[in-house]
C-alpha cells in the first residue's frame, strides 16, 4: 500500500518515439525514454546510469528490455529486465520472461512467460 521512495517514477522525459515511428535497430538511452510507436530491437539504458522506460498504450517492442525502471502500458514481445522497479498497468502486454526487484501489476495485465525475483539488481538477460 505504501511505495518507497525507490519506487517513485521520475516522470522527466529526454527520449521520445512518436506513435507513427518505426525504429528498427537496438536503442541505448539514458535519463527517461517514452515510447508510443515501434521499436524492433533491443531497449537497454546506458551502463551505469539510471534510466526509466514508459512504454505508453500505443507503444511496442520487439526485443529485450532493460532499465531501472519501467512502466508499461503497451506490449513488449521479449525478455524484461526492471532492476529496481516494474509498474503493468491495465492493458501491459508482455510476451517473454520478466525479471524484477519491484513489480506493481494492476488487473487485466498479462504476462506470457516465467517471473523472476531478484533480491539483487539483475545484471544481465540470460540468452
Amino acid at each position: 500500500m505504501f511505495l518507497k521512495k525507490i519506487n517513485k517514477i521520475d516522470s522527466r522525459i529526454d527520449t521520445l518515439v512518436g506513435v507513427d515511428t518505426l525504429i528498427m535497430g537496438d536503442i541505448v538511452f539514458s535519463g527517461g525514454l517514452r515510447i508510443d510507436g515501434t521499436i524492433r530491437g533491443d531497449v537497454n539504458e546506458q551502463a551505469d546510469s539510471e534510466g526509466t522506460i514508459i512504454i505508453g498504450e500505443s507503444g511496442r517492442i520487439e526485443g529485450a528490455v532493460s532499465a531501472t525502471k519501467i512502466v508499461l502500458v503497451g506490449t513488449v514481445i521479449g525478455p524484461v529486465k526492471a532492476s529496481q522497479f516494474i509498474e503493468l498497468q491495465a492493458k501491459a502486454r508482455i510476451k517473454g520472461d520478466l525479471h524484477y526487484k519491484s513489480l506493481e501489476m494492476h488487473m487485466g495485465s498479462v504476462i506470457d512467460g516465467k517471473l523472476v525475483h531478484s533480491e539483487e539488481s539483475v545484471t544481465e538477460l540470460p540468452g
